[in-house]
């Protein structure tokens, strides 16, 4: 058996990536210097241990090798435990490198893309399971567990595995965009809109990794693009490879007829035209319908699941954990929590909010937790990120890598936001303001610093259901 320890094992695709490993016969040990949300569930349920803070004592003396993170906190000149990992002399691995590894003799179909990628990862999945196709699957947040997604990770035992893509650099001493390390076999393609500017300082500069993903798959490969997002349709085509388009506004192969948008979303599925039959969705929003008919279009032209099977998997997908999941469903306010990485994620998250809850005020939490969200060049996003919202709560912004690029202050963002701004103080104080007839849109792909476990409870303590 061998032995790996993680450095920065409470990243999400770190805890997914560990959890892999583990199902492969690995032994698992590691370290960050904190571990909440998703990924600590993922690693108490997964019987993988951790230790909470660095030091190069926690490093077991008979490992195999390293698994590091890359986050601001795991520069080797700054973390003395990684420091001493790459004087070890053993192998030190990035995850996206490991997965490679993983899976280098599977058929992977790769899904990557500014947004959307982890829904359309994990409609994939669970449709493939749920038909009894039992493939592989890697997605980069928590599907709401279920007999068919019990985890966000596993092995499976067919050739096909999918993969969520990231186009964020692998590792402080590897700058390649973490999805190259993935032996593209397909890739459905969401969008490829600028984002992580301080990484890629231009559009030209982040869609270049893009094409080199497409470069990198496998002859005879399928390209799914989204042909509502230009970008990403350009990029498809400019491959030359074999393209198929999806959309629920172009005209595309796989579209929609009559959305009828409620708890349950409803719409026909269409193939080059020809109607399939009606799907019905639980999640929320237009981008959702897209991210549907994606993964659906990437299954049927694989002929892995016939539409009936779909439909009837669609139906049973509970969705994925912060990508507009119900927060409190012991509230009588609805309460969804939206992961606000970016402006479009945010904006897709709040029209979704605003179409299937037109009658009641929109009150938002947001916490400025990325680069992108933090940076003076993002500023003006604030101008506009927010429209339709009644009152946004807005917390500091993250601290963590703030030397390494522009970063904006609380009071800047607050001013540009506008007077429908105030700072966020406590759970408590957010969830007194509310009112009856006010929704609840949490936005940050971090934990409000530490509070958001309290603001989750102190809403429907104060709106029973």
């Amino acid at each position: 058996m061998q032995k790996v320890y993680f450095i920065g094992i409470g990243g999400v695709g770190m805890s997914s990536s560990a959890l892999l490993l583990k199902e492969a016969g690995w032994r698992i040990t590691g370290s960050d210097a904190e571990c909440y949300g998703p990924p600590r569930g993922i690693l108490e349920r997964g019987g993988i241990p951790f230790t909470l803070g660095y030091d190069p004592e926690n490093i077991p003396p008979d490992v195999d090798c390293f698994v590091i993170g890359r986050n601001a906190k795991l520069s080797p000149a700054e973390n003395a435990e990684v420091r001493a990992a790459h004087e070890s002399g053993k192998p030190v691995y990035s995850f996206p490198e490991m997965l490679g590894k993983l899976t280098e003799d599977r058929q992977n179909l790769v899904v990557a893309g500014s947004y959307g990628k982890t829904t359309v990862t994990s409609l994939v999945a669970h449709i493939l399971r749920h038909a009894g196709v039992d493939a592989g699957y890697f997605i980069g947040g928590e599907p709401v567990p279920s007999t068919w997604l019990p985890a966000p990770a596993a092995l499976g035992s067919v050739g096909f595995f999918v993969l969520e893509g990231d186009e964020y650099p692998s590792a402080h001493d590897d700058p390649r965009a973490k999805f190259l390390h993935l032996h593209p076999h397909d890739v459905i393609l969401t969008a490829v809109v600028h984002d992580h500017v301080n990484v890629y300082p231009t559009l030209e500069s982040y869609r270049q990794p893009f094409r080199e993903l497409l470069s990198l798959m496998s002859e005879g490969g399928l390209v799914v693009a989204c042909a509502d997002e230009k970008g990403a349709l350009a990029l498809a085509r400019e491959s030359g490879k074999t393209v198929v388009t999806y959309g629920v506004e172009a005209a595309a192969d796989y579209g929609t007829a009559g959305i009828r948008y409620g708890r349950h979303t409803r719409f026909t599925l269409l193939a080059r035209g020809t109607a399939l039959g009606e799907i019905e969705t639980g999640l929320l929003g237009a981008h959702n319908v897209e991210n549907v008919v994606g993964a659906a279009a990437w299954v049927l032209e694989r002929k892995l699941a016939s539409f009936d099977a779909i439909r009837a998997a669609l139906a049973d997908f509970k969705g994925v954990r912060r990508r507009l999941d119900s927060a409190a469903p012991d509230c009588r306010l609805p309460v969804f929590e939206g992961f606000g990485s970016s402006y479009e994620k945010a904006r897709s998250a709040i029209e979704a909010m605003r179409l299937h809850f037109p009658d009641q005020s929109l009150v938002i939490v947001f916490e400025p937790h990325t680069f992108g969200w933090r940076n003076r060049a993002n500023l003006g996003w604030y101008d506009n990120v927010f429209a339709g919202a009644a009152h946004v709560f807005v917390a500091p912004p993250e601290t963590q890598g703030a030397a390494t690029h522009n970063q904006l202050t609380h009071e800047e963002i607050l001013t540009r936001i506008g007077p429908t701004a105030e700072p966020y103080v406590s759970p408590e104080a957010a969830a007194a303001s509310l009112c009856d007839d006010d929704a609840v849109l949490i936005l940050t792909s971090g934990d409000l610093h530490g509070t958001l476990p309290a603001l989750i409870e102190a809403i429907p303590a104060r709106f029973p259901s």
